[in-house]
């Protein structure tokens, strides 16, 4: 049988939900490990992997992607920080792609932000920049490539990726080399996804859901796992989750 199992989750570095302290939640990366093995995929697409360190520091090995890959037995993984900068805020960082099936030719494309000043807690500042990361797999005799990305949240600085559509044609850019089956998932971090979800089908992929919401936060759907027609999506879900600020998003596809 060809199907096989996508699971996207911004991960939010271990840290669990709660509704009435979310930003003083504790961190318990067994609780990602769980939901992550729940589902059974055969891939999965991971944002938000490790938490930012002071002063825009890169603990070598990362140790949540380290822990990761004990807990996953079975899978190929991948991993990459973005380019180290100063100015990295303590948030999630980091991207991770693990497979069931050997993963080869990773790859990273570099997403550049905007200069937008913004104020975070009285200091003047301007994003860090952004990533994509790719590899490659055979998955029942098949080819498939895999992408996965987590672009600048613009709605959190009063702007919009409309307005400022660098990373999101970056990204588009990829999308038009691509020759075969391919899955991209990642945090978008559009809130009015429409814009996102026409413009990625201009490249010739589609979303395997628009309509209920990824984000614990705000009403949005940011999270997506876009697919091209070598692929049909048979079955998707969201699944909300404690484990993190997002929600889980599940799909299974067959090759075309």
């Amino acid at each position: 049988m060809s199907r096989f199992r996508v699971l996207q989750f911004n991960m939010q570095f271990g840290r669990v939900w709660d509704d009435a302290a979310p930003d003083r939640a504790p961190i318990r990366i067994e609780d990602t490990v769980a939901e992550i093995k729940r589902h059974g995929a055969d891939i999965i697409l991971l944002q938000e992997v490790e938490q930012a360190a002071p002063g825009g520091a890169q603990v070598e090995p990362p140790p949540n992607y380290t822990r990761l890959r004990a807990e996953l037995a079975g899978y190929d993984g991948v991993f990459s920080y973005p380019q180290a900068d100063p100015r990295e805020l303590p948030f999630g960082i980091g991207l991770a792609i693990f497979s069931r099936t050997p993963l080869r030719d990773l790859m990273r494309v570099e997403l550049p932000s905007p200069p937008i000043e913004f104020d975070f807690y009285g200091k003047k500042t301007t994003p860090t920049d952004r990533l994509l990361i790719g590899a490659r797999t055979t998955l029942h005799g098949r080819e498939l490539q895999l992408l996965n990305t987590h672009l600048l949240a613009f709605f959190m600085l009063g702007a919009s990726s409309e307005e400022h559509p660098g990373q999101r044609l970056r990204v588009a850019q990829q999308l038009g080399t691509v020759r075969g089956p391919c899955v991209l998932g990642g945090d978008f971090n559009v809130s009015r996804h429409g814009s996102l979800v026409e413009q990625f089908a201009a490249c010739g992929f589609q979303t395997v859901q628009d309509r209920e919401t990824t984000w614990r936060r705000r009403p949005f759907v940011l999270d997506h796992i876009f697919h091209n027609a070598a692929l049909r999506s048979v079955a998707r879900q969201v699944v909300p989750t404690p484990a993190s600020d997002h929600h889980t998003v599940v799909a299974d596809f067959e090759f075309v």
